[in-house]
């Protein structure tokens, strides 16, 4: 879809992304346990959000319309009616139109759409944010909760951790078709981790793993799965974190632009176009290929008149290890069964010629559900326009693309950017 009107991304903000491992999360062995306890959904929300309105000069008044992405605020936080909450956290969003978008982990994604959408229909200035809170339950009941991104009544039962073992069966399909090795697979986390470990909002940020660690299963990396089939295929590095946190972004049309007196090739990244596909959740997927992904990325391309040889940075949605490869091949950077070697050959590094996932994605980042792909967005915003510090990458792209999954490629947003040249 080509947005009716311009649409301009201006910045925006991460709460900072917590979880175990990271040195700010609260947890029995840290020094504050019993005497602070780990932000709540709503003051992460609050965080980014007041963080983006700082970062881009909008006033709370100014906005018109907002969008919340979120997948289960009302398992992990009790917590609903998230419109609601996003217009309680500036005084000047009270009785604004701001309403919450679910998709699984898409969720982020699909509220930038609506944020696009909104710009489209006549908004001047939209806020986009994304939120989670996951850490207050044990594993295996967030496990539990995160598989109703499934197909619940047919897939639940694959496992006590129904998506690490929905995953681990396109691990050892895609293994056994192309010669894969543990190794393979292993740079691909070393390469998130080590992304990570030069951004100061990742949840992994202080976490140093070696491609040997990542590579074979171990006491402190180990196999977890029941199922006996695909245990095998599955270790806790391949997975992307547990996370809390949110992002926030501003988008804006010409007008917006004008108003608060920005330039577009200094200020601004546009979006050129979007995809967004759907398939049926109780459809049973190739294990080899990602094709809402690659629809959703059809649709960007046309649309947004760009291919995926003229991508200068990518965000994909790395939940899995091999899902970050298969998202290599579903966005037409390689071939099937080609993308490993992109990684060994360090094509998609913070300095090659295609960094992919430059802050650590979401196995690095991490992955707070509904705050994802509304992260995404921002991190391709900051790093067009040279805002990402010690992780930035040398060049400034022309074109930069996210792609945002929900659940088992069966909700895909894939947006294209274009960054704004000097007159």
């Amino acid at each position: 879809m080509k947005p009716s009107r311009n649409v301009h991304l201006i910045g925006g903000a991460h709460s900072g992304f917590i979880g175990k491992f990271h040195p700010d999360f609260i947890w029995k062995g840290h020094p504050d346990f019993g005497r602070r306890t780990n932000p709540s959904l709503e003051e992460h929300l609050k965080r980014a959000v007041a963080g983006a309105l700082e970062d881009t000069g909008v006033s709370d008044h100014q906005i018109q319309r907002g969008y919340v992405g979120n997948f289960t605020g009302e398992l992990f936080s009790k917590q609903g009616h998230l419109g609601s909450l996003l217009a309680g956290v500036r005084p000047g969003f009270k009785n604004k139109a701001f309403s919450r978008v679910e998709g699984a982990c898409a969720s982020g994604g699909l509220a930038l759409i609506a944020g696009i959408d909104a710009i489209s229909a006549g908004c001047d200035f939209v806020l986009v944010a994304g939120v989670e809170v996951q850490t207050t339950v044990s594993a295996k009941v967030g496990a539990d909760y995160l598989a109703r991104a499934a197909h619940y009544e047919t897939q639940r039962s694959c496992d006590p951790f129904t998506f690490p073992c929905l995953f681990a069966r396109r691990s050892k399909a895609y293994r056994e078709a192309y010669g894969v090795e543990e190794e393979d697979l292993g740079r691909v986390v070393v390469k998130a981790y080590a992304n990570a470990n030069r951004n100061p909002n990742a949840h992994m940020r202080a976490v140093r793993l070696t491609l040997e660690e990542a590579s074979a299963p171990s006491d402190r990396n180990p196999q977890f799965l029941s199922h006996p089939e695909f245990r095998d295929y599955m270790k806790v590095s391949d997975c992307s974190q547990v996370s809390d946190g949110a992002s926030a972004l501003v988008l804006v049309s010409d007008r917006g632009l004008e108003t608060l007196g920005k330039s577009p090739a200094r200020d601004a990244v546009q979006i050129l176009s979007y995809g967004h596909a759907t398939a049926p959740l109780d459809e049973i997927p190739d294990p080899l290929s990602l094709p809402t992904a690659t629809r959703a990325a059809q649709e960007a391309y046309e649309d947004g008149q760009a291919g995926p040889g003229q991508i200068g940075v990518a965000e994909v949605h790395d939940c899995f290890s091999v899902t970050e490869l298969l998202l290599y091949e579903a966005l037409g950077f390689c071939r099937p069964g080609e993308a490993p070697d992109m990684v060994r050959n360090g094509t998609t590094s913070i300095e090659g010629d295609l960094p992919v996932n430059t802050g650590g994605g979401l196995m690095g980042f991490g992955h707070p559900v509904g705050a994802t792909g509304v992260k995404q967005a921002l991190e391709i915003f900051k790093q067009m326009k040279g805002r990402c510090g010690d992780y930035q990458i040398a060049n400034r792209p022309e074109f930069g693309l996210a792609a945002n999954l929900g659940g088992d490629d069966r909700t895909g947003v894939v947006t294209l950017y274009g960054n704004h040249r000097p007159a």
